[in-house]
């Protein structure tokens, strides 16, 4: 789900050695605070979660308040979707014929292309879906397995604090302050040759009011603890099936999107297996990142909401803070972060 503007995204990575000794509570807390301090520059609300899966070393700030998760919550949608392939109500190979009612607002290929004329089957729409954020497919993908499937199945894996409430088109039309009744069978094309036509001084008024309203309503969110455990229980197949986690984490690896946010300032060839969100004030990405030298692996989620950084701390990427926190009896570090302003 992309949305063209300069936002600003915070991107944090915590890199935990392979080390069975545990990082002392001062250290965490020195680290914590660093990220906080450096977390203002978003003028808005950052929230983290971060995991390292192996020794269960774990960082929290904000970790329990809703955030908005554009995108990332297409997470969640493929879970229920391989949980019900699964169940076999849905088939991978099983094809869908693209109407030009489901050619959708937002990012991705579908929208851009000629209807009729497109059958995909699930499996390219996962591929659509989590690869390129295409908001089309998750649209049709959610519908065939509808927002409370998806809910239910989260709290029957035990977490309560992701909820999913609108397709794509829904919640973009609800941030822009139109009524999805009236155009909710509009095509992109269609809402194209709409905005030409609305005044912009009386569309801008619109939009202020309905973005203070999206903010504050409990809809389509998920505290960063809540997606990090989804995403160690993927990674750890402790869901679905052992072949489906792979397939969710192969896919995530692919992810096209979000080139300068969790993967922005690591080594080249780095594997991490992600899924970025935007809308307005709010930037994400959560995901699984591989350490080198089998150090592990590490959950992350970083959520941010209402952040309203001036242009000129969007434009360029801009490191503030480099923290290296070591052992002095250790040849390795125990751990180090890298957060960051980047320009969208």
């Amino acid at each position: 789900m992309k949305v063209k503007a300069k936002i600003l995204f915070i991107s944090l990575l915590i890199v935990f050695s392979g080390f069975q000794s545990v990082i002392s509570q001062s250290k965490i807390q020195r680290l914590k605070e660093q990220i906080e301090y450096v977390s203002k520059d978003a003028k808005g609300i950052v929230g983290v979660a971060v995991k390292h899966i192996e020794s269960g070393e774990e960082l929290y700030i904000n970790d329990d308040v809703y955030f908005p998760m554009a995108s990332v919550f297409k997470v969640p949608i493929l879970v229920e979707v391989l949980y019900q392939v699964k169940e076999g109500n849905l088939s991978l190979n099983g094809e869908i014929e693209i109407k030009k009612t489901e050619q959708h607002l937002g990012s991705g290929l579908i929208a851009k292309l000629d209807v009729p004329g497109i059958k995909l089957s699930i499996k390219n729409l996962i591929n659509l879906m989590m690869m390129i954020s295409d908001n089309s497919a998750t649209d049709i993908l959610l519908t065939k397995v509808g927002t409370d499937s998806v809910n239910k199945r989260m709290r029957e894996l035990g977490i309560k604090s992701i909820i999913i409430n609108r397709t794509c088109q829904h919640l973009i039309l609800d941030y822009i302050g139109l009524d999805y009744e009236k155009y909710k069978n509009y095509s992109a094309s269609e809402f194209r040759k709409l905005f030409q036509n609305i005044k912009n001084e009386e569309f801008k008024k619109i939009q202020q009011k309905a973005r203070k309203r999206f903010n504050t309503e409990l809809k389509d969110v998920s505290t960063p603890r809540a997606m990090n455990t989804l995403l160690e229980k993927i990674f750890t197949k402790k869901i679905i099936n052992e072949n489906y986690c792979e397939l969710i984490i192969s896919t995530m690896l692919k992810c096209d999107t979000g080139r300068n946010r969790l993967k922005g300032l690591l080594p080249s060839g780095t594997k991490v297996a992600h899924k970025t969100g935007t809308i307005g004030g709010t930037v994400n990405d959560a995901g699984i990142i591989y350490l080198p030298y089998n150090l592990g692996h590490i959950a992350i989620t970083v959520f941010t909401k209402e952040t309203e950084a001036k242009q000129k701390e969007v434009e360029n990427v801009i490191a503030l803070s480099l923290i290296h926190i070591s052992e002095p009896t250790r040849p390795l570090y125990i751990s180090y972060a890298v957060v960051c302003l980047k320009k969208k």
